[in-house]
């Protein structure tokens, strides 16, 4: 048998800007280059409780359970699920994207008994509308997805975390697509738990995702901790009580590794806390303000530059995600011919669509390291080459001029603010 002797690994230098993920900060590749250390040494725990001080910053809250699952985002997904549902369990769901239905799909895995609130793809959930749904169905969780890359929406979350105490719902929301690009009020909006990764805004890899829960979601899960399977627990008032289905996922055990018990767990992801411990210090370095600011500029530079094309840009602009925007691809364009010419004339990614919205529109990011001015005239102008080498007449330069107009406006105007 010939063993395969294999080239030293060499990507292309390609620009990122589809929906994640995004091109890494070169401080956070640095910091992962670092030599590893013990679990429980001291400089290792040091790091581990700088990262949790860290990442109450950015989640804009004073959770005391503030900490990194070791896995991709959708890890942090499925702890904070496994975690709050048992079986039997009601848990109401928004479904108005591929990510809300992904939320459905775990659920049912766990065996919770779902409910949703079903939209077309791209809108988003009215309060009067969640608290309909709660009077109707009585869950006891209550999920949602902050930002659908796969609709380029944003779910509003003001007043929800008080519509689910009025109810006695605990909330978990997704903000894979928006931390560190769109405020993540955790304490302002009342939110019991929200994870996220690096992939996206913060501008790191994938492979960490970053959680914070509240003490009420904490006492539940906790009361789980114990409890054997099948034998009412600390919640059989609400005639639940089962144990944690997963073990690496179980909440309860990795918040006590990351506690000052330090309960052998796992063995942390050293590369990853590196890199998530340097996300975390770039952003705060910048400022929440001018993060958000920036991501905002980004987003309105990108949608004026394609809106200057003559291209139809999906959805509301009033819940428009600042770091990602859909748009429809023109009659008579091979979407996917444009994309193979981004990626192979100019280096440049751009994302292509799913369920309902595949092949027709395209989604086009600026986050992260990448939602910087430069980067979003370099993609409009490779994107305007591209459609007129596919037989699509745009105006000439008109997309680079409408981004840099609107850049120049909209970033004073927001620090003004």
């Amino acid at each position: 048998m010939t063993v395969p002797v294999f080239g030293q690994i060499d990507p292309p230098q390609r620009l990122l800007m589809g929906p994640g993920p995004v091109n890494v900060h070169p401080r956070v590749l640095r910091a992962m280059s670092a030599d590893m250390l013990g679990q429980f040494d001291p400089e290792m725990t040091t790091y581990m409780n700088e990262t949790m001080q860290l990442y109450r910053e950015v989640f804009m809250t004073r959770n005391r359970w503030t900490f990194l699952i070791d896995g991709t985002a959708r890890a942090g997904i499925e702890a904070a699920l496994v975690s709050l549902l048992q079986p039997g369990m009601t848990v109401l769901i928004v479904r108005a994207g591929r990510f809300g239905l992904l939320l459905s799909e775990i659920a049912e895995r766990i065996g919770a008994d779902i409910r949703t609130i079903d939209l077309e793809w791209g809108e988003v959930a009215s309060l009067d509308t969640i608290e309909a749904a709660f009077r109707e169905h009585k869950p006891r969780v209550f999920a949602c997805i902050h930002g659908d890359t796969s609709t380029t929406t944003a779910q509003p979350l003001e007043g929800l975390g008080d519509l689910c105490r009025k109810y006695d719902v605990l909330s978990y929301v997704d903000a894979t697509a928006t931390l560190g690009g769109m405020p993540v009020d955790v304490d302002g909006c009342g939110l019991d738990i929200v994870t996220a990764g690096l992939q996206k805004c913060m501008g790191g890899p994938p492979g960490s995702s970053p959680v914070t829960i509240s003490d009420r979601a904490a006492e539940h899960i906790f009361s789980r901790r114990h409890v054997e399977k099948g034998i009412r627990g600390a919640d059989a008032e609400d005639g639940y009580g089962t144990r944690i289905s997963s073990n690496y996922f179980d909440l309860a055990m990795v918040m006590d590794y990351w506690s000052e018990r330090r309960l052998n767990h796992h063995t942390e992801a050293t590369t990853m806390l590196y890199g998530a411990r340097e996300c975390g210090r770039i952003m705060l370095e910048e400022g929440l303000k001018n993060r958000f600011n920036r991501h905002r500029a980004a987003g309105a530079a990108m949608t004026a530059g394609l809106r200057a094309l003559g291209l139809e840009v999906y959805g509301h602009d009033a819940y428009r995600m600042t770091n990602v925007t859909g748009v429809w691809i023109p009659g008579g364009v091979n979407g996917e011919a444009v994309r193979r010419r981004m990626r192979e004339d100019f280096e440049i990614e751009i994302g292509t669509a799913f369920g309902p919205l595949a092949g027709r529109i395209w989604r086009i990011g600026a986050m992260g390291y990448n939602a910087m001015k430069h980067k979003v005239l370099l993609t409009l102008g490779a994107l305007e080459s591209v459609l007129a080498a596919e037989g699509y007449a745009t105006p000439r330069g008109a997309g680079v001029d409408a981004a840099l107009v609107v850049w120049n406006q909209v970033l004073p105007e927001a620090l003004k603010d």
